[in-house]
């Protein structure tokens, strides 16, 4: 049912949340003595937008058809938020001293409403409603 999309969008973006995070900061402990933390930040994202790509098309919105349209459009949303999130991250490891588990976390606390308007609105917008079994 499209009513419980929000409910399915938050569950699956704890997941999303938790890979991302895992990712950033792992990436951080492994590369840090070598690769700046912009670099880092860049390299995260990746990784994180293509796995929440991967799941909110599969268990939220419940499109099968557009996978590389859909994908492209993802980075236009989440293109904004990365580097927020990564300049985000600059300021709060470089600037602001703070550990890097904790302006991860801040980071993420920021994205996540962009994140689901951009989506539903923008991402998987245009694709079909299989749920609803009509068109958006």
């Amino acid at each position: 049912m499209a009513r419980s999309r929000p409910v399915r969008y938050l569950v699956v973006g704890g997941f999303n949340t938790v890979v991302g995070y895992c990712v950033g900061v792992g990436l951080y402990y492994l590369l840090s003595p070598a690769v700046h933390v912009l670099v880092i930040g860049a390299i995260a994202n990746v990784i994180a937008i293509s796995v929440s790509f991967a799941t909110y098309k599969r268990f939220v919105f419940r499109t099968h058809e557009h996978w590389l349209e859909e994908y492209l459009r993802s980075y236009v949303v989440y293109g904004g938020m990365a580097v927020v999130s990564i300049v985000t991250l600059w300021i709060l490891v470089d600037a602001v001293r703070l550990p890097i588990w904790l302006a991860q976390a801040l980071s993420i606390i920021i994205t996540v409403a962009i994140s689901y308007l951009g989506h539903s609105r923008y991402t998987f917008g245009p694709a079909t409603d299989v749920e609803a079994g009509q068109s958006k």
